[in-house]
């Protein structure tokens, strides 16, 4: 797993009819973890940027469907 990608694992009640969700994820945004732009911060070719919707590769965060992102905890984070 990428360091964007958190992992937690809900409450399981034995009364719940609907089958558990045991690990569920969600990702937390590169710009959270930067305060201030840096000076020198590498950037992308102006065509690299339109690909990746950012100019800066520091704030790049690839996007992962919700349900791949589940499958990849399971394996890694079992209870």
């Amino acid at each position: 797993m990428d360091s964007q990608t958190r992992v937690y694992f809900p409450y399981v009640s034995p009364h719940d009819p609907c089958p558990p969700i045991r690990v569920k994820s969600y990702y937390v945004p590169p710009q959270l973890f930067i305060g201030f732009q840096p000076e020198n911060l590498p950037q992308f070719s102006p065509m690299e940027a339109l690909m990746h919707g950012t100019l800066w590769p520091a704030l790049y965060s690839p996007y992962v469907p919700t349900g791949q992102r589940e499958r990849r905890g399971e394996g890694h984070h079992e209870r």
